[in-house]
């Protein structure tokens, strides 16, 4: 995205803007443990969603979804300018339910504590980082990540992720699967399936419209945390297929049912 010399100077003004990265609240840990008093009503479920983007998608959700706190995050100010103006365009000047932050996901667990016990994690159509095998733990499924997400979801939360690419979807089977994630829904073709809820980004529209059937899944957390070392996994072809069938297997015959 071209910078956008409009998107800083409207995000600082913005009430429900922080800039977890540069701003006052950008100490390591600052941040852990404050979510909650920042919303009108901090007793709601709490959702957040990691790489918003244009948040065309976030905007809409968050408008039909009054009873729910969001945090909205990405690491763009030229980006979360746009996703602001989204916001407001969809929800008003100063919504009480959303919070957009400026923050580096890699390091998401120094920005979000145990006490958010966050109900929900969108992950939607992440950077798939499939050019180099070195770059996969950039991923924001990667176990790495996933980790730090185990400790701000509360016992039972969920990720719920979407993603246009096959690569990603079958290698982040194999991730939540070691991470102690087990899938409440799972499919290979999200509008086929009829999944809702669903809220289409421009991303989305834009992977559909041209015949690609966009992967999507829901995983609930277990309450054993898994003991193995994230930043040292390396995912081999037999672990990935054992995982990936383990995953099948475990969703609801319902589910299979219907599709």
């Amino acid at each position: 995205m071209r910078t956008k010399k409009w998107a800083r100077p409207e995000l600082q003004a913005c009430p429900f803007f922080i800039d977890a990265i540069k701003g006052p609240d950008a100490k390591t840990g600052a941040l852990r443990g404050t979510w909650r008093p920042r919303f009108a009503n901090p007793d709601l479920p709490l959702h957040i969603e990691m790489g918003c983007g244009k948040a065309l998608s976030t905007a809409k959700m968050i408008a039909d979804n009054p009873e729910i706190n969001f945090v909205a995050a990405d690491l763009s100010a030229d980006i979360l300018g746009v996703a602001r103006r989204n916001i407001v365009d969809a929800c008003g000047e100063n919504p009480g339910n959303v919070q957009l932050v400026m923050a580096d996901i890699c390091f998401v667990d120094q920005v979000f504590g145990p006490q958010e016990q966050a109900e929900r994690i969108y992950i939607h159509f992440c950077n798939p980082w499939t050019e180099h095998p070195k770059h996969e733990k950039r991923r924001l499924t990667h176990p790495r990540q996933l980790m730090q997400y185990r400790t701000f979801l509360k016992e039972g939360g969920e990720i719920w992720f979407k993603t246009d690419d096959d690569t990603l979807f079958e290698d982040s089977l194999a991730y939540f699967d070691l991470c102690g994630f087990e899938p409440v829904k799972l499919g290979y073709d999200l509008h086929a399936d009829g999944f809702r809820p669903n809220y289409i980004s421009e991303h989305e529209e834009k992977y559909t419209a041209l015949g690609v059937p966009i992967k999507y899944g829901v995983f609930r957390m277990k309450p054993e945390t898994p003991d193995f070392d994230p930043t040292r996994f390396r995912l081999t072809p037999g672990i990935k297929k054992e995982a990936i069938e383990r995953m099948n297997r475990a969703v609801m015959p319902s589910d299979q049912e219907e599709k």
